[in-house]
């Protein structure tokens, strides 16, 4: 039985969104979201949702998105998960609300229901996600997309240099939930992962790895230092990959901060510079991205090169598979790069 299975008998007091007009319409009238006169007309997923249920709401009068986390991953609902990643969320909202230069670059808060952990945003229509990156005819980012998303960083990591914000932020349970799925699941020999199903021959190559003393040492060194709450320096997103990158009405924004904590902003830097090689962007691009950023700040590039092997590693052979056709022979080349990032051997 999966966790939604079981997860839903225990609260059958508790509202669970799904794509059901009256469903959602009696919610919404309970909560008072919608204003006078407003019928709502549809209801439909918006996107895959893969840690949380998305839908996308259309009333007689506007659309918006509801959001709501789960005691189980949305798309995986076997794996159970921090049911109050809602809370975390929104309170990352609230928070880059009144900092000049990161609430127009995110989808407003609209309302939050904590009890329901029910979050309702601004809906960015006709817009969609960078994972077209990935794609082997992709030109790449484009200046005017690559230069907004160093810049939320920096804005983000500069503005919340405050030890008020830690415990507000220390999003343990999601951390931890994180720090299996990045640092331990994918090089586990007994994860239960069918690698060569995805890619024929991908499931030697983690073994190849898994069973390298050096690089598997550095990468549960690596992931104590990501649970480390000391190494909290600034607000960080968490989770700064193309999926999280949206371009609507000419701009680019920002989603889907849950995983977000109060940690190293090398982390989200390091997450950006993974996924900048996964999608086949050239170094000088990657230099010059954190270039921009080191500008205004100082950030340390020997933790960004290893935190990014690591990302490029659990990309390829764990759980978090993206949506990428790549071939064995280009995923062995990603797996070696993310060995020489992680031992120290690459240039970032």
């Amino acid at each position: 039985m999966s966790h939604a299975d079981q997860e839903l008998n225990p609260y059958p007091g508790n509202f669970f969104l799904t794509t059901s007009i009256p469903e959602i319409a009696g919610r919404l009238e309970a909560n008072a979201w919608l204003q006078p006169g407003e019928v709502v007309e549809r209801a439909g997923r918006a996107g895959e949702g893969n840690m949380n249920c998305v839908v996308r709401v259309t009333t007689s009068l506007r659309s918006f998105i509801l959001k709501q986390s789960r005691p189980w991953v949305e798309k995986y609902p076997s794996f159970a998960a921090p049911w109050d990643r809602a809370l975390v969320e929104a309170s990352f909202y609230q928070t880059v609300e009144s900092l000049p230069g990161l609430t127009s670059c995110m989808p407003r808060l609209l309302n939050f229901d904590a009890a329901e952990r029910l979050l309702m945003l601004e809906d960015l229509e006709d817009s969609h996600d960078f994972t077209g990156t990935y794609a082997a005819n992709h030109p790449g980012l484009a200046d005017a997309e690559w230069t907004p998303l160093v810049d939320f960083l920096l804005s983000l990591h500069q503005s919340t240099r405050t030890p008020e914000l830690r415990p507000i932020f220390a999003n343990a349970e999601m951390r931890a939930l994180n720090h299996e799925h990045i640092f331990q699941l994918p090089l586990r020999p007994d994860n239960g992962l069918d690698l060569d199903a995805i890619t024929p021959g991908l499931g030697r190559l983690a073994i190849d790895l898994g069973t390298d003393s050096r690089y598997s040492h550095e990468v549960a060194a690596l992931g104590a230092r990501y649970l480390d709450p000391a190494q909290g320096e600034c607000l960080i997103h968490g989770d700064y990959f193309p999926g999280s990158w949206l371009k609507a009405r000419g701009r680019v924004y920002v989603i889907d901060p849950e995983f977000c904590f109060f940690g190293p902003p090398e982390w989200d830097l390091a997450i950006m510079v993974a996924h900048l090689h996964i999608s086949g962007h050239p170094q000088a691009q990657i230099d010059h991205s954190l270039d921009r950023y080191a500008d205004c700040a100082a950030p340390d590039r020997g933790l960004i090169r290893k935190f990014a092997g690591v990302e490029i590693m659990r990309r390829l052979i764990g759980v978090a598979q993206l949506p990428v056709v790549f071939g064995l022979e280009r995923k062995a080349e990603l797996l070696r790069l993310s060995k020489s990032l992680v031992v120290g051997e690459h240039r970032t």
